[in-house]
């Protein structure tokens, strides 16, 4: 870890994931929407469009997560003052930011190991970081004044 940047606490990234799923469900609802009305224009049976709608919102949760962490933090994380970036202190690649995707799906599918990991983590990161070679910092939490 880099001296003058540190982790942000678990109560806060927590705060932050709270923030971030209802902001990802919005997106979620939206993108069904477009997604029902496509699959029953081309009369498309439920049981076949059930796994693709998964699909679907996966790589639409994906796609708004790596454009984001790309610029180095979504909407939520600037809210609460949490930064994504690379151990040099770069925004992640997109490739970076689609792995640390990739295995934070991975992690929720673990009922939460990378978040687990955090508790005894040295530098409390989480493990789907740890393996991106990514890690969460404090930044400054955006002035409300005019």
């Amino acid at each position: 870890m880099t001296v003058g940047t540190p982790t942000p606490g678990l109560a806060r990234r927590l705060a932050c994931a709270l923030y971030e799923s209802l902001l990802v469900l919005a997106l979620l609802i939206v993108a069904g929407l477009l997604f029902t009305a496509l699959t029953l224009s081309l009369h498309l049976p439920p049981e076949s469009a059930k796994p693709l709608l998964w699909a679907y919102s996966w790589l639409v949760a994906g796609a708004y997560f790596a454009l984001f962490w790309c610029r180095g933090q979504t909407l939520a994380m600037k809210t609460w003052g949490i930064r994504v970036e690379t151990i040099d202190g770069k925004p992640p690649a997109r490739g970076r930011a689609w792995l640390r995707y990739l295995l934070a799906s991975l992690n929720l599918a673990l009922v939460g190991i990378g978040w687990w990991w955090a508790w005894f983590d040295r530098d409390r990161q989480f493990l789907h970081d740890r393996l991106a070679g990514t890690r969460l910092v404090r930044s400054a939490v955006p002035s409300t004044r005019a």
